[in-house]
Order: C-alpha cells, then structure tokens, then sequence
C-alpha cells in the first residue's frame, strides 16, 4: 500500500483533508483505522475528516464488515457522483466538452463545429457548451467543481497563454481563463495540455498511485510535452514552463525547428512529421478520425518515421531516467493506440539503466491513456485535482 504523511496541525486542516481522499484514492477501501495508519494522523483527527467527507458525499460507507476479534470496521471508498468537473477543449474545427465524475467517468458529452476560432467566436460557443452540459445530465449543480480547459503552449504569469493554441490568431496574449470564468459563474482552471493529461493519468489512469513519473505527450495538432510528478508533486517550474521537452537537441545540426534552434525532438517524433513522412500535405484541414484513418493504414512513409523516430525517444527516456530518476515514464497524447504500441515496441532494446542490477516492479515505460479523448479528459481532471490533491506547499513556514 502506498503511505502518504499528513500534520496534526490546525491551520493544514485542509492538507489533512486531501491526505485522506489521497489514501483512499489510491489505495481503494480503507476503514478509519487503516488511514490513521497510512497518513500518521490521529484516529481523533481521521474520525472528524471522514464524517465530514462523508457529509459531502465526497466518501461512501460500504456495509461493515465483521472481524474475527474486536468491533466490525467499516470500509469507505470515493464517491464516484459526490462531485462532477467539465473538461473543454478546443480544435481547429470544433469545440468540445465533457462533464465527468469523481471517478472520471464521462456523464455526458457535446461537440460544436466552429470556423475559425479565434476569442470572439470561441468563447461563447465555449461558454453554451459548459451551459448545456449541466442541461444534459442530471446531477446536483452544487456538486460541479469547475471547468477546465487544455491548451497547448506555454503560460505566463498568471495562467495567460504566452503563445498562440493552435497557432490560431487572437489567442496570445488573452486571458481565458478568466474570461470564460466570468461567463460561466464557476471557477475555471487552464493549463497545459501536457500537464493537464498528466493529472488525469495520475488521477484515472496507469499512473494512478506514482509518487513520480513523467508523462510524454504527443499532441494531435503535433509536438510533444512533458508532464511531471516528483514525489508526489506537480513540477510546473519557476515560470510554469517545465516539460517543454519537445526543443531539447536530440540532432546536433539537425533539422531546423520552429522555435530557431536545429535537432529539437520536435522535428524527429511530432505527428506533423509522421504527417510529412506519409505525404498528408493538408493535415490541418482532416478532422481526427480523418487522420487516424489515414494512421491505421499506414504504408512505407509511416514505417519510415518510425524508423527515424525510436533513437531520438530513446534518448530522450534517457535523458529523463537520468535527470528525474521517474518511478516510469508514461507515453500518451493524442496518437491512436495502434501507433502509440508500434513506437513503444521499437523502443526496446532500452539504454543500460543508471543502476542495472537494480530489480524492477514497474516498467521503464508504460503506455498511457491515448486517442483523441485524453486531452479534454486531462482537462477534466483539473477542477478534480485542484480540490483533492494533497497541497504539501500549506506545511511551508515563510522565510523571515
């Protein structure tokens, strides 16, 4: 089972709150002792923060169950509808949203087509989205934790998008976050969609339960991020910026990027130049299932980029084995399945690990969740993660 420390102080009672639905989450059915056990709080403690819990539905008791000596104990686990979250997400073509619950089971789900979406047009087709969603499944609206939304691009200081989604004209520079909060009346989270995918792969998927791990994703519209979790923290940087993996050199005058250097993984392993390797000259203008279709048939071009694709992600697992030194290294994105299982085979053989005679229980690299749901499903899991993960900075003294 996998421990987590709480404090006993009051003013981490909130810290303490997220511990207990941490524990649970990741370790499944746990009675009241077993968390005091796992969290190092007091049975005192553990009692006040599950009734409460359990007041919000956030936990559900199941039946007690019976002992062979002492008193029955009584298991609680997540409540799968004690809250709900909508993701949103944003294409060249289309809007999407889905509203989830605790669990990240998908409740219901919209799709608009939209023409060249910059703000103006985006943000009210973005906002009846959110608004027909809660129309479209029936649940407590006090229970909705929020909306998040998946970007691709990198972020300035408070959460405004430093480069252009897409690159769609309009969007640098804007606010959406707090925008799009304005209209809906709900708090709204953006992020990365690297890191918004790692969230929800940490909270749903193989990597539920790493305390570290870093998730490779290969977006749809091309490039590829990184999201990371270091003992049990979101690593987002000093400026928010941390997992720009795709411009690391993996090519010393290698082919020219966009961002001015030359040799950027990038340019070895993004589905653009799977897209440029298999002739598709107009990938901007297929819709997904166009281009997966396309995918699934493959052909020599295909097979081409995979070949020149397997040593630059080689290294790059390399080069985060050795820097992080990662429980796994997930791949995900946007990629079918399909492709994601043929890149990951090509891996092997791996580079010799820092410390090969070091026995391993969980795989150098595991293949996460793929296809054109993860980013608004990582998207999703943001309002959820925001109210649930354990906030270790609450236990930090200020300096002076």
């Amino acid at each position: 089972m996998k421990a987590i420390s709480g404090t006993n102080l009051e003013q981490a009672k909130f810290h303490n709150r997220r511990v207990v639905i941490e524990a649970v989450r990741t370790n499944g059915p746990l009675s009241r002792a077993a968390i005091a056990r796992m969290t190092a709080l007091t049975a005192q403690t553990v009692s006040n923060i599950v009734e409460e819990l359990e007041r919000s539905h956030l936990l559900v008791a199941a039946k007690a169950q019976k002992l062979a000596r002492g008193q029955p104990i009584i298991p609680y686990s997540i409540n799968p509808h004690g809250a709900y979250s909508i993701g949103l997400e944003l294409g060249r073509q289309r809007a999407s949203g889905v509203l989830t619950d605790l669990s990240g089971g998908v409740c219901a789900r919209i799709e608009r087509h939209i023409e060249h979406p910059d703000p103006q047009r985006a943000m009210p087709v973005l906002q009846s989205i959110v608004e027909d969603l809660q129309q479209a499944f029936v649940f407590d609206r006090n229970r909705l934790l929020g909306v998040g939304m998946a970007l691709p691009g990198r972020y300035a200081d408070g959460g405004t998008t430093s480069l252009s989604p897409l690159n769609l004209p309009g969007w640098q520079g804007f606010p959406v976050g707090q925008e799009l909060e304005q209209r809906v009346k709900v708090p709204v989270l953006v992020e990365n969609d690297a890191t918004a995918a790692a969230i929800g792969e940490r909270l749903h998927g193989v990597a539920r339960g790493f305390a570290s791990f870093v998730y490779l994703f290969l977006a749809g519209g091309g490039g590829i991020g990184a999201g990371m979790f270091l003992d049990g923290h979101l690593y987002k940087g000093s400026r928010n910026n941390a997992g720009e993996i795709g411009h690391i050199i993996v090519e010393p005058h290698g082919k020219l990027c966009s961002c001015g250097k030359r040799g950027c993984l990038d340019r070895y392993i993004s589905l653009t130049v799977a897209y440029e390797f298999m002739g598709i000259a107009n990938a901007e203008e297929l819709s997904p299932d166009d281009l997966d279709a396309l995918v699934v048939k493959g052909g020599e071009g295909l097979d081409a980029w995979l070949d020149q694709a397997v040593q630059p992600l080689r290294q790059t697992v390399d080069f985060l084995e050795l820097a992080f030194d990662p429980q796994t290294i997930v791949l995900g994105g946007s990629i079918s399945t399909p492709l994601m299982q043929r890149l990951a085979e090509r891996l092997e053989p791996l580079h010799i690990p820092i410390d090969p005679s070091q026995k391993r229980t969980i795989p150098r690299v595991m293949i996460g969740m793929t296809g054109k749901d993860t980013a608004i499903l990582g998207a999703a899991a943001l309002p959820i993660f925001s109210e649930t993960n354990p906030r270790f900075d609450v236990l930090q003294k200020p300096l002076g």
